[in-house]
């Protein structure tokens, strides 16, 4: 639901500042959601998120890839929900298009290493960004299904606990009440005898 929030704030904001939102959904909480709100999807896919597949995630990344490429896009953020660590989860915002180069710096090496092909670097260069994009995609999806499985193994230690707890209660609670009997049974036989002498 956080992951929602998250993106909800982003489109109000997109929007305030006149920029077009064109929204797609893995995953089907998030399908749900924006359909009931009336919210177009250019893209939804419902059970993509429950059983990540790197094959069907590279499909999914690639329709994006290619409005990105046709400039019906100018960039593409995925926005999911990650696991940090057993017991917390964090919304992750990732741009992943377009990929800045600004940082990197070029060296001449002495690497044994070659590259092919050597004479067309532009293609070897948009192999690695699509190679990038794809597994870009299939971490979010295993990453944010490694957060679901945590909440869920949280919520099952919590409802254990509590199931334990609530045995133990019950567990005093009826040997009281055995306890009371046997005393109450006790008091009323020396009563009883009592009374024959």
């Amino acid at each position: 639901m956080a992951t929602i929030k998250t993106v909800s704030k982003m489109i109000t904001e997109y929007e305030e500042k006149g920029t077009k939102v064109r929204l797609r959904a893995a995953g089907r909480k998030g399908v749900d959601f924006f359909s009931f709100q009336g919210i177009a999807l250019e893209q939804k896919v419902s059970d993509l998120s429950s059983a990540p597949d790197y094959d069907r995630a590279a499909d999914f990344i690639n329709n994006v890839v290619e409005d990105f490429k046709n400039e019906l896009t100018d960039k593409v953020i995925v926005v999911y929900n990650g696991f940090l660590n057993m017991l917390t989860q964090e919304i992750r915002v990732r741009e992943l298009l377009p990929v800045s180069l600004e940082s990197v710096e070029i060296k001449d090496t002495d690497s044994m290493l070659n590259i092919e092909p050597e004479d067309d670097e532009d293609e070897v260069l948009n192999e690695l960004t699509d190679k990038y994009i794809d597994f870009n995609m299939y971490y979010a999806l295993i990453d944010s299904l490694a957060a679901e499985h945590s909440a869920r193994m949280q919520a099952m230690e919590a409802a254990t606990k509590n199931a334990k707890e609530k045995v133990n209660s019950l567990t005093v609670e009826y040997n009281k009440a055995r306890q009371a009997a046997i005393t109450t049974e006790l008091i009323e036989i020396i009563s009883g005898v009592e009374a024959l002498k």
